[in-house]
């Protein structure tokens, strides 16, 4: 599936408030209903049940139930990259670039809207999870995720030229591993005695685990 699949047809005049808000309480629907169940179980009916709607609606604002999940996956990616992005551009007036604070840009702005954005962001970290876990949504990944996933894979092999960047890319894949952890099984911490309940108590620790993978990677392939 191609990137342009998201764009929505054109149509003769913009959708009104009422259309809009109706698509985005679908689209927050599907976020928890595919969050909760995957996507293979997820049902268009128990969709249209979360969002108060009739099924003909979810499919009229979403389409099937692949490109429902495209569209539910897409929202939140452009928001959270140009924050990635920001972050970083900011990071660099501060001096040189090292891996923690390269990491610190790239986790940050999740962390920051999972605390503050609503419960829809803890639900997409999930969605994330089942995209980088399946590869049938290989296109998806590449569309929504790659190409900031690529620039702080960059940033960070611009600070080791000898190390193969298959070592630089698969520590970056584990670190991004270690924040959806953190998103989705918070859970399992607090019962094996972390009993925090805050995100931003555990940022720094976050940092330091993976800073610490990423340098013994590429230490270790240099």
């Amino acid at each position: 599936m191609q990137q342009d699949f998201l764009q929505e047809k054109q149509r003769q005049r913009a959708p009104s408030a009422r259309a809009l808000a109706t698509r985005s309480k679908i689209l927050n629907a599907a976020e928890q209903v595919f969050a909760r169940h995957g996507f293979d179980a997820a049902s268009m009916r128990e969709i249209a049940q979360e969002a108060g709607v009739q099924v003909a609606l979810v499919t009229h604002h979403g389409g099937s139930k692949e490109e429902l999940f495209w569209r539910v996956v897409a929202r939140r990616a452009d928001e959270l990259s140009q924050a990635r992005v920001d972050a970083l551009e900011a990071r660099r007036f501060r001096g040189p670039l090292s891996v923690s604070a390269i990491m610190e840009c790239h986790f940050g702005p999740y962390l920051e809207k999972a605390e503050t954005g609503g419960a829809g962001w803890f639900a997409y970290a999930r969605l994330v999870a089942m995209v980088s876990a399946d590869t049938r949504w290989r296109d998806l990944a590449a569309v929504c995720f790659d190409p900031t996933a690529q620039l702080f894979v960059e940033e960070i092999a611009r600070l080791y030229p000898e190390t193969p960047p298959r070592a630089i890319a698969a520590s970056f894949v584990y670190s991004v591993s270690a924040l959806i952890a953190l998103l989705t099984t918070e859970w399992r911490m607090q019962a094996l005695g972390d009993e925090r309940e805050s995100l931003a108590d555990r940022f720094d620790e976050l940092i330091t685990f993976c800073t610490a993978g990423i340098t013994a990677t590429v230490q270790q392939d240099s």
